[in-house]
């Protein structure tokens, strides 16, 4: 583990603070043009997800989920939509082969969505804790000019059983060791890199959450395209319990 690693670890709470719970309950808004071009828009405006904090049994819920009495169900092997008596509306084993062949026109089913929401969430409230995590490797690059500011870069390395957007991925950091951006080629997508903006910390439970994300397209020249928001995610509360 590098020495950036752990310092940006310790910037958001450290090891020993996280290490006291197993789960995160974010309440969030989503918006921006994705959900609409998937067909799927409305459906993640006013949601709470329940994340497991283990990266060995990978999980998330999100609820409500298309209707007041259901939710989603994801692990990297099986995604489903259930009831909130646990009866499975839908269900789909080896989830992430169902986006073969897709583009970013493909509308997706309720299944995709909870797949790609759920991983989705999961990376974004579990980093950088699992970075320490067996399997994860981290290289420390050279650093990156961003709004006159110079971020720490960090390209982390994710294991085989970690559903994510890709194995590969960026994250750049500020002075303080918070991230500020995540960059990542989402493969389910197929649709090139993209910048992911973090801002607005706010500490819940002992540990730093950015509660403003934007998602931009990146251009083939590298440069991020502000003037088009992919995903925005406003979060209003978290919970680590």
């Amino acid at each position: 583990m590098t020495q950036l690693t752990t310092t940006v670890i310790n910037a958001h709470g450290g090891l020993e603070q996280y290490g006291r719970y197993s789960t995160a309950t974010a309440r969030f808004h989503s918006g921006g043009a994705l959900w609409n071009v998937k067909g799927k828009n409305g459906i993640l405006d006013s949601s709470t997800v329940r994340v497991g904090l283990d990266p060995g049994s990978q999980f998330a819920s999100h609820s409500p989920f298309t209707a007041p009495d259901l939710h989603s169900s994801f692990t990297a092997r099986r995604v489903a939509v259930e009831n909130d008596r646990g009866e499975v509306q839908a269900e789909r084993l080896d989830p992430r082969a169902a986006f073969a062949g897709h583009t970013l026109e493909t509308p997706w089913d309720d299944l995709h969505l909870a797949y790609f929401a759920g991983y989705a969430m999961w990376t974004y409230l579990t980093s950088p804790f699992t970075f320490a995590s067996p399997g994860f490797t981290t290289e420390e690059l050279a650093p990156l000019s961003e709004d006159r500011a110079t971020l720490r870069r960090l390209k982390v390395t994710f294991p085989d059983h970690i559903a994510t957007h890709t194995s590969e991925q960026f994250f750049s950091f500020d002075e303080s060791g918070l991230l500020r951006r995540h960059d990542y080629t989402a493969e389910v997508l197929n649709a090139g890199p993209a910048a992911h903006f973090c801002s607005d910390y706010r500490e819940f439970d002992g540990i730093m959450v950015p509660t403003k994300r934007r998602v931009h397209p990146v251009g083939k020249g590298g440069e991020v395209i502000r003037e088009i928001e992919l995903v925005t995610i406003d979060i209003d509360h978290v919970e680590f319990a």
